[in-house]
This record gives C-alpha cells, structure tokens and sequence, in this order.
C-alpha cells in the first residue's frame, strides 16, 4: 500500500482540495484507487508553489508536519486594500499614504518574532462550525480570535511595478495577508497581498515540486517516503522481545525513549510516530 508524499506545485486559481481531487484522478487513471489523498496546509486559490500533498496512512501524518517553517515569496500593495486582503477581492477603501522603502524596511523588525496574528476574514478558519469566508460572503458580522504565530524574518526584496517584494520565513499557520494587512497598519496606510508563492514547506522545496500536469506522465516515482519526510524527528527501535507488545498497544516501559515525539521502528521498519507517556510508550500514530 502507497504511503508517502508527492510535492505539488500549485498554480494560481487552484484550491488546495482541487488539487486533492487532481491527484486522486491521477492515482486512478494510473491504476491505484481507493487510497486515501489529503493536503499538508491549505494554500490560497490565488496562490502558487509548494502543496504536499500525503498518500495513504501518511494522511495521518498532518500534525507533524503542518507547523514546520515554511518560506514565502510575496507581493504587498499600499495605499489600498481588498476585502479579502488579495487581488481577487474587491476594494474596500483607498489610502493617500504610498511608504517609502526607508520607511518599509523600518517596520520589519516590529513584525517578527511570536505574534498574536488575527487571520483574515476570508480564510478557512472555523466560526461555531461554518467557515469564516462562507460568512463573509453572506455579509454576516463575525469575530476571528488572534493566535500566536511565529515570523522567523521578513526579508524585503525591492518594487516590483508599483508593489513591494518580500520573502517571508515563517511558522505554520500564519497568514501572509494577515502580514500585508498589520505591516500596512504600521506605516500608516492601507495594504494588500497582490501575490504570494510558496518556496518551501519543511523539506518540500519548489525546486523539487511537480505540477498536476506533470505528474500525469508519472507518479508512482514521485512519491516521497514518510520516512524521509519524518527525518526531523528522533529515531527509536523497539528492542525485540517487546515488539509484539508494542505493536498490540500495550503501555509497555522501555529505557532509553527520546523526550517528545519519535520515529518508532519494529525490526527495522518504520511503524509510525510515538511518545513516551510516565515512562511508557504510546504509539500516537500507526503506519502500517
């Protein structure tokens, strides 16, 4: 059974589902059904690059790969903004106030490290079980609560026509409109994400991504291991006269465990990721 990744690049105008829907058409017309298919991070429609996408038992995998670093390349637009805090979205208000680039590279410092970021109003986020851009749509008055996200470095890259350029490191989860929106508040004016691209996810990089339509010609080789997408994470093999104990969940305590959460390996394969709990072990998610 397929378990692994394939890094999607992702063009513009395509939701991240779409492309879910894409790779399993793909995997059926190459002959394998009935496998389960899910995105890594949702990546704006408008937005481009890096989508991993997991294969199998690897879509169990999110929560360990969903907040590693990723990289952005992005485009802001001052002096105006957009209800969705795009370019596809309509404008809502007009700014006179155009900053400098003196004035831009000012600011940066102010807008990274840990940040309580408040997502826009048109994201994905949920709102008492609805979507908050269904919500925004239909014009109803709502409230997203600030989360922390971590911004590594905002790295500013020059004018690009009447737009600013950046390349943005970052934690999963943070929203680059929200950054073009809170660093246009801190200049005094209005701003917008005119486009973004993502160059890297964790190990995904876009030098090594595949569009849709490439990977028509041919998938199965490039799928990527989850073990080579797992390699942050500390090793441990369970010694072998516990691994029936192990593997049938039994709390079993062994010496030696890494602290937090590891690479569990049975006879030399990869079962999935574990913890140790109070000493004991606990698988929290199973591979085979």
């Amino acid at each position: 059974m397929i378990c692994g990744f394939i890094n999607v690049c992702k063009v513009k105008g395509m939701t991240s589902s779409r492309v879910v829907g894409k790779i399993k058409g793909i995997l059926r017309a190459q002959g394998i059904s009935g496998v389960k298919v899910g995105h890594m991070g949702t990546l704006d429609p408008d937005g481009e690059g890096v989508l991993p996408v997991a294969v199998g038992k690897a879509t169990r995998l999110f929560d360990y790969l969903s907040e590693k670093t990723k990289i952005y390349y992005t485009e802001f637009v001052f002096g105006k903004t957009t209800d969705t805090l795009d370019e596809s979205g309509k404008t809502v208000a007009v700014s006179d106030m155009v900053p400098s680039e003196e004035e831009i590279t000012a600011v940066i410092p102010s807008l990274t490290g840990e940040k309580d970021q408040i997502p826009p109003m048109y994201s994905a986020k949920s709102v008492d079980g609805r979507r908050a851009y269904d919500l925004a749509r239909e014009g109803a008055e709502f409230e997203l609560k600030p989360r922390k996200v971590r911004i590594d470095s905002i790295e500013y890259c020059g004018k690009v026509d009447d737009a600013f350029a950046f390349r943005i490191t970052c934690g999963g989860g943070t929203y680059i409109r929200s950054i073009a929106r809170d660093m246009a508040t801190a200049l005094g004016t209005l701003g917008y994400m005119r486009y973004i691209r993502r160059e890297k996810s964790g190990v995904f990089a876009i030098a090594d991504s595949y569009t849709t339509e490439e990977l028509e010609t041919g998938i199965l080789d490039k799928i990527v291991s989850a073990e080579s997408v797992l390699q942050d994470y500390p090793r441990y093999d369970c010694p072998e006269e516990k691994i029936v104990y192990v593997t049938n969940g039994v709390p079993v305590k062994l010496k030696n465990m890494p602290e937090g959460a590891f690479r569990l390996y049975c006879s030399g394969a990869l079962v999935g990721m574990a913890e140790s709990v109070e000493g004991a072990i606990n698988i929290k998610t199973r591979l085979v």
